[in-house]
């Protein structure tokens, strides 16, 4: 368990910075941009669940499910 522990505190003190330097960057933003962003990632996360549907169908067709 120890282990585990260390891990996640360290995964933790790699991802502080970067959170903290987007956080920054988001405040930055005109809300244009917000918005602009908003949407390539919306069209980017359909894109991602249409992929892993299609992967899912074929391993369950494989399977013969």
């Amino acid at each position: 368990m120890p282990g585990r522990v260390a891990l996640a505190v360290r995964g933790a003190r790699r991802a502080a910075p970067l959170a903290i330097e987007a956080y920054r960057r988001w405040e930055r933003m005109t809300p244009e941009e917000r918005e602009r962003y908003k949407a390539i990632m919306r069209r980017s996360g359909k894109r991602a669940r249409g992929v892993y549907e299609q992967t899912r169908e074929r391993i369950l067709r494989r399977r013969g499910r």
